[in-house]
């Protein structure tokens, strides 16, 4: 077996050498053992200009390593962790969920509760309220008006609520059939009942078997039906205790403060019943739910911790970018070391701000979050994004749609999808979107070299291409476009799909015209008479000649006369005289259509 040439430096023998995602052109130099210029010189023949301090990707390094009588192979340091998804997420919390009580690590764990509902039935005030007389104020930090998470006591036990309606965080985990939370409480407003908005959350809930309590709400208005909305539920399936089924209500006025404690006692019945479980002992998984810039702190996330122990000075990987946690903060911005499952807490001291929705996990240390980091940046671990094959096989198979090659290039996971989800709403019989590289990091040579040999328009989100690619692209004219805007990027790929659909010719018939007299017949151009039918005929306009149904031919209406006055138009039931251009030899008993044509610009 061929020995194996460390990163450290081979020899200009040839056999098998190791190298990073990412190689500087000296150090590639290095690695084979031979000179800077060779190296240089064999870029070069592959029409790649790059100097000794610039960065190739292991693609472009392998090829020049071939071409040079290396074998190369990739180097993914020990350590490195895979990327966590929120689906691999939800999979842990249910075997944590199923999990036999007694197993080692495994003990209670706090219920993590959302609310849900039509838009204008209390959501937010009911958790305001929940907020204000629940939780255990006037400590150090305060509560913020606009705090994305934070928990309350009852009767010893506590409970987290993560404010999610209409919270991007929500929305896009239901869109990937991911459960954010263990509980919802579905409101429903006493006097409105259930709304289409309501529906879609029953739908939802029961079709992800996430357990729920309902609250009626505003029980305190005058026109309050509690009744009402018992049945309207009772018909979508969900029947109330007292009407013989299984799902717990309150009926709470959120403003009046009425039935609070009564509501947080039932979200505790039913988290007793789902008997909830963590790993309080293993590497920390979490949720970002939000992130911002604080003026004082620096980047500031707040994350909701699923399993395991956050713990502050820790190495993290929050989506794919690679930390340690300087500072962790509670929900009322007071300093705590650590924060174990179904805990909100904000971490402060990334050096760049996660996405929502992105997973954070702890790391056996930094070294080995940043490979992880490396490899989630340069697709590895699953960053190459696997397009939807439907989608994909019928732009490629039906012969009809005409495709724009693309190959989409963005800062973290959370940003591929969030593109992806919003070029797959845009819906063309003619036209569609043919990706041939979707994944996380910066544009390299490699996606240069792949979009010219596929004619395809490299689109990059909050990254921008590396030097080598950006020469590359100059010399072979590739098309190469960065934006900093998520809809910017979308409008530039919907105008370039807009222009592939051509036009439209759009006839709208005015009116009819029955020969009755030919007076003159020339060349290109006849004078008759005749009455009009119905509709109109309108100087300027285009005629077409009908005998017996069949159209003999088409012209232009260029004189039209009642009277012997020249007009515009002349209206149903009258005479007029016209002059009709065109080669088409008119009849008495002909009829001539009136039409108008216009050439419109499809749009998706």
């Amino acid at each position: 077996m061929d020995e194996v040439k460390s990163a450290q430096g081979g020899s200009a023998s040839g056999g098998k050498v190791k190298m990073p995602s990412r190689v500087t052109v000296k150090k590639f130099a290095e690695i084979l053992g031979l000179g800077i210029s060779d190296v240089i010189k064999e870029l070069m023949k592959n029409k790649i200009l790059a100097t000794i301090n610039d960065e190739i990707d292991f693609e472009t390094a392998a090829i020049i390593a071939s071409d040079l009588g290396f074998e190369a192979e990739e180097d993914i340091e020990a350590g490195g962790q895979a990327a966590m998804t929120l689906e691999k997420l939800d999979e842990i919390l249910k075997k944590e969920k199923d999990a036999s009580s007694t197993e080692v690590g495994l003990r209670h764990r706090a219920p993590v509760v959302t609310i849900l509902g039509h838009v204008d039935h209390g959501k937010t005030t009911l958790l305001d309220t929940i907020r204000k007389t629940s939780v255990v104020e006037k400590e150090a930090g305060g509560i913020t008006q606009h705090i994305s998470a934070y928990q309350v006591k009852k009767k010893g036990e506590l409970i987290t609520f993560v404010d999610t309606p209409g919270h991007e965080a929500f929305s896009a985990m239901r869109e990937r059939g991911v459960s954010l939370a263990d509980i919802a409480i579905l409101v429903v407003a006493a006097d409105d009942g259930v709304r289409p908005q309501t529906e879609e959350v029953i739908n939802y809930l029961k079709e992800k078997k996430i357990p729920m309590v309902v609250a009626i709400n505003k029980v305190d208005k005058p026109n309050a039906n509690i009744q009402r909305v018992k049945q309207e539920l009772a018909d979508r399936g969900i029947v109330i205790e007292d009407w013989g089924g299984d799902v717990v209500a309150a009926e709470v006025s959120a403003k009046q403060n009425i039935g609070i404690d009564e509501l947080l006692d039932m979200i505790l019945l039913v988290a007793e019943v789902e008997n909830l479980k963590a790993d309080y002992k293993r590497l920390p998984l979490g949720v970002v739910i939000e992130s911002h810039l604080d003026p004082k702190k620096g980047n500031m996330s707040t994350v909701l911790v699923r399993t395991g122990t956050l713990k502050e000075g820790q190495d993290i990987l929050a989506g794919s970018i690679a930390g340690r946690v300087r500072r962790l903060e509670d929900f009322k911005g007071k300093q705590v070391k650590e924060a174990g499952p179904s805990t909100p807490v904000t971490v402060i001291g990334l050096h760049e701000l996660p996405n929502t929705n992105d997973v954070l996990q702890g790391a056996v240390d930094l070294k080995s979050a940043k490979i992880s980091q490396k490899e989630m940046q340069s697709g590895g671990f699953g960053g190459m994004k696997k397009f939807d094959a439907q989608t994909l096989s019928k732009s490629i198979e039906d012969q009809n749609v005409k495709k724009i090659n693309i190959i989409l290039k963005t800062d973290v996971q959370g940003s591929l999808e969030a593109v992806d989800q919003i070029l797959g709403a845009i819906k063309s019989d003619e036209v569609g979107i043919n990706y041939i590289r979707q994944a996380v990091g910066d544009i390299t040579e490699s996606d240069v070299k792949l979009a010219q040999t596929a004619g395809a328009v490299i689109f990059g989100f909050n990254i921008q291409p590396t030097t080598v690619a950006k020469r590359l692209a100059e010399m072979n004219k590739v098309e190469i476009k960065s934006y900093k805007v998520i809809y910017e990027l979308v409008d530039d790929i919907k105008k370039r799909l807009e222009a592939m659909l051509g036009e439209d010719v759009v006839r709208t018939d005015l009116g009819k015209l029955k020969v009755l007299a030919v007076f003159m017949t020339g060349k290109k151009d006849m004078i008759v008479g005749g009455e009009v039918i119905s509709g109109k005929m309108k100087n300027g306009e285009l005629l077409e000649a009908v005998r017996a149904d069949i159209v003999l031919g088409r012209g232009k209406l260029i004189n039209l006369q009642q009277n012997k006055v020249d007009v515009d138009e002349v209206t149903q039931g009258k005479e007029c005289g016209i002059t009709f251009d065109g080669e088409t030899k008119i009849k008495e008993g002909d009829i001539l259509l009136c039409f108008h044509e216009e050439i419109v610009k499809k749009t998706l």
